[in-house]
């Protein structure tokens, strides 16, 4: 294996052990030897790679974007976009112990980042979450829904707010009845006749 290709893997194994160690225990708490560890990468090739832990932040979120490409780009096999949505209901119901230890991934980071002062990488958080908020956005308006863009924001909302309480709680069944709960209303929604 060439340098180059080797050089590509550690950056890769080094952002994907940052957006594990950073969700698990934040960015404050977080250090660069924490995310070294985690990638099985010596700590002074991390400065190799990434000057500054903000760095390494941004690479998580990337991975957390990457993530969410990859997981909307398979829901889209899915011919019908209603079962896409309630797919991405049951995926986050499959994540219920997870996000009762940690919470959302993209979600708590964001509410971390925003009390920092400099406002740039929450908002690259934000960016990551509108992402989520348009590919639901755009299955509510392909199934003929008013307000699609609302019915998105209400769908990530609940979302978010399960994640929160499961995580506050510890009780990964308030992910499971709550995305119960989504799941009955999405099949609720029904568009206006004549649509």
């Amino acid at each position: 294996m060439n340098r180059r290709v080797q050089a590509s893997q550690k950056r890769r194994r080094l952002a994907a052990a940052a957006a594990r160690v950073l969700h698990e225990q934040g960015v404050e708490r977080t250090t660069l030897a924490d995310i070294a560890r985690e990638a099985d990468v010596p700590v002074g090739n991390v400065y190799y790679y990434f000057k500054t832990k903000d760095e390494l932040v941004r690479a998580a979120l990337t991975e957390h974007g990457a993530h969410l490409d990859e997981l909307t780009e398979a829901l889209e096999r899915t011919a019908d976009p209603r079962d896409r949505l309630k797919a991405l209901v049951e995926a986050w119901i499959g994540q219920r112990d997870i996000a009762a230890r940690f919470g959302c991934p993209t979600g708590t980071l964001a509410a971390e980042l925003d009390k920092r002062d400099d406002g740039v990488l929450d908002a690259e958080a934000g960016a990551v979450i509108r992402r989520l908020l348009d590919w639901a956005g755009r299955q509510f308006r392909e199934l003929g829904l008013p307000d699609p863009d609302g019915l998105a924001l209400t769908l990530v909302a609940g979302y978010q707010g399960m994640s929160l309480l499961a995580n506050a709680l510890r009780d990964p069944d308030v992910m499971t009845r709550e995305g119960a709960r989504l799941l009955g209303w999405l099949d609720s929604l029904e568009a206006p006749e004549g649509s």
